[in-house]
Parts: structure tokens; C-alpha cells; sequence
């Protein structure tokens, strides 16, 4: 699912090089396709792709760069694509509900424990008493 996500962040804070070390950090993340910075003074990164975990960027951006703000995140809508069809409840407005089927009990799984040996000890007699 493509998506578009918007940070706020400080990047006048007298820390040399704040935005390319931002966007660096933005370009990173697995899924990333494309970062810009916009708003006034470039002070918003926006970072758009696939399946990015926005919660992990905004932590990044905090500890590598200052104070870091998610703003927004929203679906990327493409221009071929249709929009999805939402279903309507039905017209009595009673909705069908459906439970997920659960297995009774716990499955029960069976480790076989440690083998015995028993061994043989040469000279011994059991039948000798040896306190007489």
C-alpha cells in the first residue's frame, strides 16, 4: 500500500548539515521511494513508499537530528487505480456478525526426554555381603 507520510522538524537548531543527514535518514528505511522537503523554511520531510513504518522514522529524525513531529499519514492514491467500493449495512441496519474459530484446547507437544543406558559393572556380586 502506497502511502505518504509528513514529519515536522526542526532543522535550525545549529546543527550542521540537519536536512541532507535528515533525508538520509528518511531515504534509509525499507519501502522509501521518495523524500522532499517542503512547507515554509523547508521544515516538513515528506517521505512516500511502500509499508513505511512511520512510528520508526519519527524516532530516528528525534534521535539523529532534534525535535521531530509526525504530522500526517495517508494512502497514496493512483490515478489508474478505482477507489474501493465500501459496503453499505443492510436496509434494516442489523449488520451479520462473524467470530473467528478458535481451536478447543491447547495443542500438546511431546519431547521425548534424555535416553537411559544402564551398564554393566565387571567383578560385582550382588549376593555378597561385604560387612560380615
Amino acid at each position: 500500500m502506497q502511502q505518504k507520510v509528513v514529519i515536522g522538524v526542526t532543522l535550525n537548531n545549529g546543527k550542521k548539515n540537519a536536512r541532507s543527514k535528515a533525508m538520509q535518514i528518511a531515504v534509509g528505511l525499507p519501502g522509501v521511494e521518495s523524500v522532499s522537503l517542503q512547507g515554509e523554511d523547508s521544515s516538513q520531510i515528506v517521505v512516500v513508499g511502500d509499508n513505511i513504518d512511520s512510528v520508526i522514522l519519527t524516532s530516528l529524525l528525534r534521535k539523529k537530528v532534534g525535535f521531530a513531529e509526525l504530522t500526517s499519514v495517508s494512502p497514496v492514491s493512483t490515478e489508474g487505480e478505482k477507489p474501493k467500493q465500501e459496503t453499505k449495512p443492510s436496509e434494516s441496519g442489523i449488520q451479520s456478525m462473524v467470530w473467528p474459530t478458535y481451536q478447543a484446547g491447547v495443542p500438546y507437544y511431546y519431547q521425548p526426554g534424555a535416553p537411559y543406558y544402564a551398564y554393566e559393572v565387571a567383578g560385582y556380586n550382588q549376593n555378597s555381603c561385604t560387612i560380615m
